[in-house]
């Protein structure tokens, strides 16, 4: 069952986390190092050419330059701006409301969800997923943009389980589907996690996410 409201406050856009590094130091070294040795490889003298061992110690010193190129790369994504999706950015998150379309935990407190259908469907219906991916539900919510509350009730009007749950909105006109979303749903933050990957956020109750699939933050209720 879905009821419209009105959130608990403004939700925030958030940026995507940054991609790459910005060109420090190390990264203007690892170029200057490639071009020097292209240009010495390419003008050799034939007659006299670079020996094996010289040359793999070049390649060893390559390598070298490659890897602490890309170590930097991820100490910037562990220090960088606030709001970058960096560690000091998402570690401000924590015990705010995200938005995901990821699968969300509900217990017994009501999930908001952000709905956008097509704006020419004549009929709207809210599907809801488990886990694995299995529809467990749908209901008619009429068309209109917005946030509402899902109770979490199946077909017959039950209480479904405690679980991880995801939604998506199919817009139909005339008898006919013109238009699958997924719907955004809010969690708390409760924990921030960096790895190669980026940061992750973990929700309440467990369920977690890549930090640029967090699409906007709000205080909770």
């Amino acid at each position: 069952m879905v009821d419209g409201i009105t959130g608990p406050g403004p939700a925030q856009a958030i940026p995507a986390p940054a991609q790459g590094f910005s060109g420090a130091s190390t990264g203007a070294d690892f170029e200057t190092f490639l071009r020097m040795l292209t240009a010495q490889l390419k003008n050799q003298d034939p007659m006299n050419p670079m020996q094996s061992t010289d040359f793999a110690i070049q390649l060893a010193t390559f390598a070298g330059v490659e890897q602490q190129a890309l170590s930097n790369k991820y100490l910037e994504q562990m220090v960088g701006q606030p709001g970058s999706g960096s560690a000091g950015g998402i570690a401000g998150w924590i015990g705010k409301e995200g938005r995901t379309t990821a699968p969300v935990w509900f217990a017994d407190k009501p999930i908001t969800l952000d709905v956008a259908p097509h704006t020419m469907a004549d009929s709207v219906q809210l599907v809801t997923r488990d886990a694995q991916g299995r529809e467990l539900a749908r209901e008619e919510i009429g068309p209109g943009e917005g946030q509402m509350d899902w109770f979490g009730r199946d077909d017959s009007g039950s209480k479904l389980p405690d679980g991880l749950y995801s939604f998506s909105v199919e817009s139909w006109r005339a008898g006919e589907m013109i238009q699958q979303s997924k719907a955004g749903s809010y969690a708390r933050i409760i924990e921030a996690q960096f790895g190669a990957d980026g940061g992750r956020l973990v929700f309440e109750g467990g369920a977690s996410a890549l930090a640029s699939e967090v699409t906007a933050l709000r205080d909770p209720a």
